[in-house]
């Protein structure tokens, strides 16, 4: 025991936002090739309010959620060549088995990081990389997008559908994306070329000659998808429970590649994010900015379903003796 503690939020039940506390615990030192990030804001996504909820991969509590982080490198490790102290840096702790965002100070593979973009603070670069890798590894690496190609992005207005939207332009591809038509502006500002309300139309029935469907929501949206794309099209499904032995024999028979995808620490992909961020061709919306000690308060937030973009808290440091 090193005797300096750092706030966090944990939990030691599973249930709904009331179960996150704020508490007291050991400040993590870095291993070899490892860095102990202070952090300065932490990104707050689905899976942090599913995990609260389930445990999910994580098990029982308890346990410390939070995957997004961005913050100053604080130490390094033993061989550690790429950061040195008080370097800026954003990234996505290893999923789902690196949580721990929800605190002052995290301890991670010195590649888990890209240096953060000048251009934003902490706030929009603590929002980015669980959902701007989850984009840009479906898009790109999965899907291999290609300019002139036509792809559709469902729930286009949330966190990974709104910078799927812009990774997809900034390949050069022809982007459609589904959302209740009070977002179609907002979308349109970032490069949407056709938006479909799912409330008011069927979007297997008014998109044709899709190359790449992104399906951020499972359920019927799978099978539904299969209508929009042409031969030789592919699916990547973000919702792993969504690719079931069916979905992908129906894509089989129509000629369609089926693909799910969990999101991967990636530090070429966060450099490529970064550079499209400086570049002004990257954005991420912020809905809602709250301390670390109101994590749950947060979480509410994200649960109603209404949020456009992404929700943050902010992590104010005092360490203890």
């Amino acid at each position: 025991m090193t005797g300096t503690t750092m706030r966090a939020i944990s939990q030691d039940v599973l249930g709904g936002p009331e179960v996150l506390k704020e508490t007291a615990l050991e400040r993590p030192a870095p291993g070899p090739t490892e860095v102990l990030v202070r952090v300065h804001a932490a990104g707050v996504n689905p899976t942090d309010w599913k995990h609260r909820a389930t445990g999910g991969s994580l098990g029982r509590p308890p346990f410390v959620l939070g995957w997004d982080v961005s913050g100053v490198v604080e130490a390094v490790g033993l061989g550690t060549a790429l950061y040195k102290p008080g370097d800026e840096v954003f990234g996505m702790l290893r999923y789902p088995y690196g949580h721990g965002a929800f605190a002052e100070y995290v301890v991670a593979p010195a590649r888990t990081f890209a240096r953060k973009p000048a251009s934003v603070d902490h706030v929009r670069a603590a929002a980015l990389p669980l959902a701007a890798l989850t984009a840009w590894q479906a898009l790109v690496d999965t899907a291999k997008v290609e300019a002139g190609q036509r792809v559709l992005v469902h729930a286009a207005a949330g966190g990974v559908g709104h910078l799927a939207v812009q990774i997809a332009k900034a390949r050069g591809a022809h982007v459609i994306g589904t959302a209740s038509s009070a977002k179609h502006e907002f979308l349109r500002g970032l490069g949407a070329d056709e938006l479909v309300d799912y409330r008011s139309v069927d979007f297997a029935e008014a998109v044709r000659d899709v190359d790449v469907v992104i399906d951020t929501m499972g359920g019927d949206y799978g099978p539904r998808s299969l209508r929009t794309l042409r031969k030789g099209g592919v699916i990547v499904s973000l919702v792993l429970s969504n690719l079931a032995e069916g979905l992908t024999a129906q894509a089989g028979e129509l000629g369609i590649r089926a693909e799910s995808m969990l999101v991967e620490p990636d530090y070429a992909a966060m450099e490529a994010i970064a550079a499209l961020v400086e570049a002004g061709r990257l954005r991420v919306e912020i809905d809602t900015v709250l301390p670390l000690e109101q994590a749950a308060r947060a979480h509410e937030r994200g649960e109603t379903g209404r949020t456009t973009g992404k929700i943050v808290l902010t992590v104010g440091t005092s360490t203890g003796e």
